[in-house]
């Protein structure tokens, strides 16, 4: 007798179906029909779990925002600058890993999708209310305005440019290891909070 997915369970597999194919292709080139395949369900019983296919693609979002919050989290019983680097070493690591993936994150947010823009804006939150506990002001994280709190903010759109124009090089031409990259980026951070 075959074994019945719970409803829950369902939707999970279907998430994780769609967060695999992310790896290989935008959010918006996801094909329902491939991941109904792959799930061995038909599109309409995908679309019973999803009303639609934007509430599908919010939920993939959704888990890849968490994803990278998962997999950037250092060990808490680190010093706090170690905690940094642990954190800004996994953050390279895998943009390089899900490099076109990560970029296809990065561009739904650009591209003004709303919902790709808040998960991206909550994500991005995410990583600054973390990297200011480790420099020791936690509590500049619900400060968004404060000078602080953009510097870290902005800091992390640089640290990103940066590993995803390095990961986007062959490896025999980029002109750092990933460690070097995770100091030049921490050098960088400790520059901008001087200014």
């Amino acid at each position: 007798m075959e074994h019945r997915l719970t409803a829950e369970d369902r939707k999970k597999q279907l998430v994780k179906i769609g967060l695999m194919m992310l790896r290989t292709r935008p959010i918006h080139e996801l094909s329902i029909d491939a991941i109904a395949g792959e799930a061995g369900i038909s599109r309409g019983l995908l679309f019973h779990y999803f009303p639609s296919k934007r509430d599908y693609y919010v939920a993939v979002i959704s888990a890849a925002g968490r994803r990278l919050l998962r997999v950037t989290k250092p060990d808490a019983s680190l010093p706090p600058e170690q905690q940094l680097r642990e954190m800004l070493t996994q953050f390279v690591a895998f943009i390089e890993r899900r490099r076109e993936a990560y970029i296809s994150f990065v561009r739904g947010a650009a591209g003004g999708d709303d919902i790709a823009v808040k998960v991206y804006d909550d994500t991005r939150a995410g990583l600054t209310r973390r990297v200011l506990t480790y420099l020791g002001t936690p509590e500049v994280a619900d400060q968004p305005g404060s000078r602080e709190y953009l510097r870290v903010h902005a800091w992390l759109a640089y640290a990103e440019d940066l590993a995803i124009e390095w990961s986007g090089l062959p490896e025999d031409d980029r002109p750092t290891t990933a460690e070097e990259l995770v100091d030049h980026s921490i050098e960088a951070l400790e520059l901008l909070r001087k200014l």
